[in-house]
């Protein structure tokens, strides 16, 4: 049998997959709809800087260069820096750009109700263990030709922020069709030429909608742009816990007051065992202390209070679905010289002079532009072309996408999912997966049971819906227990997670620094 390897984008987790397999002797094919690596890096807004500080941002085996002084680099470094690890490990010559994949189909394998029978994942456990294999069309943009390609193994690493907008649906009469300016979603204001979006706004009343990261710097790059005499109104129906640029609680850094094994030992996590399930239990009030030590830091660094924004979830909730975010320097002097204006709304709809809020005010606009998100469920589902597949992989509306290890659904054979389930340090724990995969791909390890890998995501699943909430929960975000994650991905591979450096650095350092490695 033939062990072909096909990845679907380029962006940091295609790169990873790429390397990795190659590492172990493969040969990928990488199919990358763009003409560069670097995915959605390659279309973001003027203002965008990198989410967390570079610290907890970086490939293991390539750090930063010195030039690079900023704590959150913009995105032209972040983007230069991805081009100079494709370059360092010689990953372009896998690289198939401005190929488009329409879609994907396991064939030639076992029948339906073979597959239905199985014990094992793909009937063995391991990664070419069954017997079909996948075929994938690809556009080629350059001259919009359809080509056909097949491999034994499949990563998709289309990741979950770009494609398919989400857009709020309104009623009738109360739409878009009744506005007379301009609306558009973040993706097309992002994919227009930086000189190309500074025009389209200049001069203009831009009312943004949405409270994550986009929106945040959509609303900083308007302000700079126009001022406060068009100022931006950004709205929001939920308020995500902001920190800083330089976020340091009276001297403390976040990473040591919470992404540290000790800090993990605040929660209760999946599999765990008795004692450190009585631990969790017996270390909530110091969970509850340190969420309010944080809280307390941002009420009296941020004018939260006087702006209406202090958030109705707690911030070890919000990190526990990945919700916090980061903010421009700037920010908050661009809300107090009346450049960024803040409002809190539930509802919203159109009218013609620009959006009515729930309190009947007006807001006139020229431009809506809407900051709300991305379909990645439905992304990732749509990949498919068998609708069996599809079905598996949509899940439910009460749980996530089901995928062991964050990876692999147990009734898809030959394939790994990478960039779907999130953390707070997205190329750290897409490094830790991809190395996983590739070592799964050599045959260092086979999975367990089908039945045990359905526990197992039934597990992470109460997890995320305990900490994350019911509204959040369906993100499939890591970020609250990192390590404990990833030493679940070094028990799979036969490795020690543990740092060899005494009882108290294993315990207080950043999940960062902790050292995986030499996996």
């Amino acid at each position: 049998m033939e062990k072909r390897v096909a990845i679907v984008g380029a962006g940091v987790s295609g790169l990873l997959a790429c390397k990795y397999a190659a590492s172990r002797g493969f040969n990928p094919m990488v199919f990358e709809e763009q003409n560069e690596v670097g995915g959605l890096w390659n279309h973001t807004f003027e203002s965008t800087t990198l989410q967390v500080p570079k610290e907890m941002y970086h490939f293991s085996d390539f750090p930063w260069p010195s030039s690079v002084e900023d704590v959150l680099p913009h995105n032209t470094q972040l983007l230069q820096y991805l081009q100079s690890y494709a370059h360092k490990f010689e990953l372009l010559h896998f690289i198939k750009f401005n190929s488009k994949v329409m879609d994907v189909d396991y064939v030639g394998g076992e029948s339906k109700q073979e597959m239905q029978s199985w014990d094992l994942w793909g009937g063995s456990g391991k990664a070419f263990g069954s017997k079909g294999k996948w075929i994938l069309r690809v556009l080629q943009l350059q001259d919009h030709s359809i080509k056909v390609y097949e491999a034994e193994f499949l990563v998709l690493c289309i990741g979950r922020f770009s494609g398919l907008p989400k857009l709020p649906e309104f009623d009738a009469g109360q739409g878009p069709e009744l506005f007379s300016g301009k609306v558009l979603h973040s993706m097309d204001y992002s994919d227009m030429e930086n000189a190309a979006a500074a025009e389209f706004i200049k001069g203009k009343r831009v009312v943004i909608v949405g409270s994550g990261k986009s929106a945040v710097d959509l609303a900083f790059e308007c302000a700079n742009a126009n001022g406060k005499d068009n100022p931006c109104t950004m709205i929001q129906r939920s308020i995500h816990w902001m920190l800083p640029h330089d976020a340091q609680p009276w001297g403390l850094n976040l990473g040591y007051l919470c992404f540290t094994r000790f800090a993990e030992l605040m929660v209760h996590k999946p599999g765990e065992p008795f004692f450190t399930s009585l631990a969790a239990t017996l270390l909530t009030p110091m969970r509850w202390g340190m969420n309010k030590l944080i809280e307390s830091y941002l009420k009296w660094r941020l004018p939260l209070k006087k702006y209406g924004m202090i958030p109705e979830e707690k911030f070890v909730a919000e990190a526990s679905s990945c919700q916090i975010l980061f903010l421009a320097e700037n920010f908050y002097d661009r809300v107090e010289d009346g450049s960024i204006v803040l409002r809190k709304s539930k509802s919203l709809r159109f009218c013609e002079e620009g959006l009515i809020v729930d309190d009947k005010t007006v807001i006139k606009a020229d431009i809506v532009i809407f900051a709300t998100g991305y379909k990645g469920d439905e992304k990732l589902k749509n990949m498919f072309a068998s609708r069996s597949f599809q079905k598996y992989m949509a899940g439910t509306p009460t749980s996530t996408i089901p995928l062991y290890r964050q990876m692999i659904h147990p009734r898809i054979p030959q394939l790994a999912v990478i960039g779907y389930s999130e953390s707070l340090s997205n190329i750290f724990t897409f490094e830790m997966r991809c190395k996983w995969v590739a070592q799964f791909l050599d045959e260092a390890f086979q999975l367990p049971s089908i039945r045990e890998m359905e526990k197992e995501i039934e597990a992470w699943e109460k997890y995320m819906k305990r900490y994350a909430g019911n509204s959040q929960f369906k993100r499939s975000c890591i970020g609250g227990i990192p390590i404990w994650y990833n030493d679940q991905i070094c028990t799979d591979i036969g490795s020690n997670p543990i740092r060899k450096k005494g009882f108290f650095s294993n315990l207080f350092h950043p999940h960062a620094s902790v050292d995986y490695q030499g996996l």
